[in-house]
C-alpha cells in the first residue's frame, strides 16, 4: 500500500538516524552484488546537479585491480616521505584491499568559462555518495569514507586517468559488517550549527 507522509517520514528518520560510518578494516565480503550495486550508483543520480551537467564519478575498482590501487597509495607515501619505512608502505598499499566494495569519488571541478563553480560540484557529489552511504545501509551493508593524501598524488591521477579538471576526493567502501561497535559519537544538535539572520 501507499505510505502516509508519517510513515514515509518514520522511514527516513529511522533509516537516516541510524546510518553509521564502518571503518574499511571491519567491512568483509559479501558484498553488494553487481544489481545491488548499480542500484545503489543509480541513487547517486538523485543528487541535486544544477545545470544538470553530472559533476562527478565514481570509479569502481574490482578486486583483480586493487594491486594497482595499492602500488599508487605506496609509490605516492614514498613520493611524499623518502623516510617512509616498509612497515609504512605496505600499509599504504593494504587500505585498498579492505572492503569487498571500493569505489573512488570523483569531482570535475569548473574550467574558468563554466559557470557552475566548484562548491557547487563538491556539494552534488557529497549529496552523490551520502545517497550511496543511505542506500548501502538500507541493503543492510556497512560502509565509510577513506581519504588522505594520496587522494592529491599525481600516482593516483594517472592511474585512474583523470582529466586535468578531475580531482579524486575519497573512496566509499562497502561490505557486511563483521564486527559491529556502539556508536561513541554524539551527533551535534541543531543548535550546535545554525543561526539565525
Amino acid at each position: 500500500g501507499v505510505r502516509t507522509r508519517g510513515e514515509a517520514w518514520e522511514a527516513a528518520c529511522a533509516l537516516i538516524g541510524s546510518r553509521s560510518t564502518v571503518s574499511p578494516r571491519r567491512l568483509v565480503a559479501p558484498g553488494p552484488t553487481h544489481d545491488e550495486l548499480q542500484s545503489m550508483l543509480q541513487l547517486a543520480a538523485a543528487a541535486p546537479d544544477h545545470g544538470r551537467i553530472v559533476p562527478w564519478r565514481f570509479v569502481i575498482v574490482p578486486p583483480d585491480k586493487r594491486h594497482l590501487l595499492g602500488e599508487a597509495f605506496a609509490q605516492a607515501l614514498r613520493d611524499r616521505d623518502t623516510n617512509a619505512t616498509e612497515v609504512q608502505v605496505e600499509e599504504a598499499r593494504s587500505k585498498a584491499h579492505r572492503a569487498p566494495v571500493l569505489l573512488v569519488a570523483v569531482v570535475r571541478l569548473a574550467a574558468p568559462e563554466e559557470a557552475i563553480v566548484d562548491a557547487e560540484r563538491l556539494v552534488s557529489l557529497g549529496c552523490a555518495v551520502q545517497n550511496i552511504l543511505l542506500a548501502a545501509h538500507a541493503l543492510g551493508y556497512g560502509a565509510g569514507l577513506t581519504s588522505g593524501q594520496a587522494m592529491q598524488s599525481h600516482r593516483l591521477a594517472t592511474l585512474l586517468t583523470l582529466s586535468p579538471q578531475e580531482m579524486p576526493v575519497c573512496c566509499v567502501n562497502v561490505g557486511t559488517v563483521v564486527q559491529h561497535k556502539a556508536s561513541s559519537r554524539m551527533r551535534p544538535t541543531p543548535d550546535a550549527f545554525i543561526s539565525s539572520l
